[in-house]
């Protein structure tokens, strides 16, 4: 069997850790955040999602260190044992006391006052099959849905195609940026937007501003430089807001016990279809090359994909009865 480069274990871990973050991440973080934080949940929310994130920066580069010091079926056991443990220990202390079994209100709240609620007045239940019939459900999973796979289909190639302008270390360094990018512009939305926002024109002014990073991307023709640079600063700024803004609109948007059920299955939808995209965003690649250049054609898919997810959002906006 050939041995397997440090670099190609390095981008094995990287992937799996993303995929199982978007998957998961978003049903469990928004669980555990839920109960504690209401009218503070973007904060809560944003500070939670780039734990994550840190995490994974973290968590990548110690995989590769740890195959390298002890092999893949070592490693794989000793940090599943370690991640068992932590996480068993956090669930018993933390995760499993909400905040009325100690006493306590969300948001610091007096338990003896009105509970806090940022849901509309106009939500109503979606018990069983209603939930699939409702404009406003299935305008958020479609635009969360899109916009995960115009975003994963992107960075999936984003390293590649900034390679033979920026060399494989300054493309690295580039790709890490655009994750800080990331974390920072979900730290300013948790913490700027105001308490009755019209969190789906948030979601869309974030995309809006990825799309503006495609077109930058598509203006740097591949050669120059600090075009690449500001493109994927402007793409990365909305790269965090993806995943933790349909959670918050649905805050919004349903009643507190449909909450749970709306944010999983929108996480549900979002992983059948962003499954799809590394491939699909390849195929472009693959007959793109045949004119001379497949960048600006993925750039541009990109793009186009989040312009209908700003769709999707803007008419479950104005169609549905929730704003």
């Amino acid at each position: 069997m050939p041995k397997v480069k440090l670099t190609d274990r390095f981008v094995g871990c990287c992937t799996v850790y993303v995929r199982v973050k978007l998957v998961a991440g978003g049903v469990a973080v928004n669980a555990v955040v839920s109960p504690w934080f209401v009218r503070a949940r973007p904060v809560a929310l944003g500070s939670a999602y780039n734990g994550a994130s840190f995490a994974g920066l973290v968590f990548s580069p110690l995989w590769v260190f740890a195959i390298a010091l002890m092999g893949l079926p070592a490693a794989a056991g000793a940090i599943g044992i370690v991640t068992a443990v932590v996480v068993g220990v956090l669930a018993a202390r933390f995760f499993a006391r909400t905040p009325a079994a100690m006493g306590l209100a969300p948001d610091g709240d007096s338990p003896d006052g009105p509970a806090a609620s940022v849901t509309s007045p106009r939500a109503q239940p979606r018990p069983g099959g209603a939930l699939w019939r409702d404009f406003g459900f299935i305008t958020l999973a479609g635009a969360s849905a899109l916009s995960l796979f115009a975003q994963i289909g992107l960075i999936t190639h984003l390293y590649s195609l900034l390679v033979p302008a920026l060399g494989k270390e300054w493309a690295g360094l580039v790709m890490g940026i655009g994750t800080g990018a990331g974390m920072c512009g979900r730290t300013l939305v948790g913490a700027l937007m105001p308490a009755g926002a019209d969190r789906r024109l948030v979601a869309c002014i974030s995309y809006a501003v990825q799309i503006c990073g495609s077109l930058v991307l598509i203006a740097a023709a591949g050669s120059q430089v600090p075009l690449l640079l500001l493109g994927v600063l402007l793409f990365g700024v909305g790269i965090g807001n993806v995943t933790s803004m349909p959670p918050l609109i649905a805050q919004v948007e349903f009643v507190k016990d449909d909450v749970p059920r709306v944010v999983a299955l929108v996480v549900a939808i979002g992983q059948a279809t962003y499954a799809f995209a590394p491939a699909a965003f390849g195929l472009i690649r693959e007959f793109a090359a045949q004119d001379g250049g497949a960048a600006p054609y993925v750039f541009a898919c990109a793009a186009l994909v989040y312009a209908l997810a700003i769709g999707a959002l803007l008419i479950g906006r104005t169609n549905s009865a929730r704003v």
